[in-house]
């Protein structure tokens, strides 16, 4: 019986629907997005333009690399992180950059770590 169960679950993956979904595909930083999802794929954005909607439907779950790698291999995702708080600690002035496409508070989260390693920020727009 379990067998029938799980080949049932696999023919109709969960659903479920996300409300106030952030689209941070360009600087319009639509904040109203109602993304609707089966199983690991994207199927609606609903509010999305669509630039967004493409952007949410066209990237999905799929896992094509290992969570972490540290010199082209795996690793967990503590030992990549020892790895890399090692080299911020270690360097001069770092560099923190590519916030061009990420919501608030991942910029406020950039900032404060440039703060603590004693980096410096730049994006895109400085080109």
């Amino acid at each position: 019986m379990s067998d029938v169960n799980a080949s049932v679950s696999e023919l109709n993956p969960p659903s479920s629907v996300t409300k106030f979904a952030v689209c941070t595909f360009c600087g319009c930083v639509c904040d109203d997005i109602e993304v609707h999802t089966e199983g690991d794929r994207i199927t609606k954005a609903k509010n999305a333009c669509s630039l967004g909607e493409a952007h949410f439907k066209f990237h999905n779950a799929e896992r094509h690399y290992p969570d972490a790698l540290i010199d082209g291999k795996e690793a967990t995702v503590e030992e990549a992180v020892e790895v890399a708080a090692d080299i911020l600690y270690n360097a001069n002035m770092p560099l923190v950059y590519g916030l061009s496409n990420v919501t608030c508070e991942t910029t406020r989260a950039a900032v404060g770590l440039a703060e603590m390693i004693g980096g410096v920020i730049d994006s895109h727009t400085s080109l």
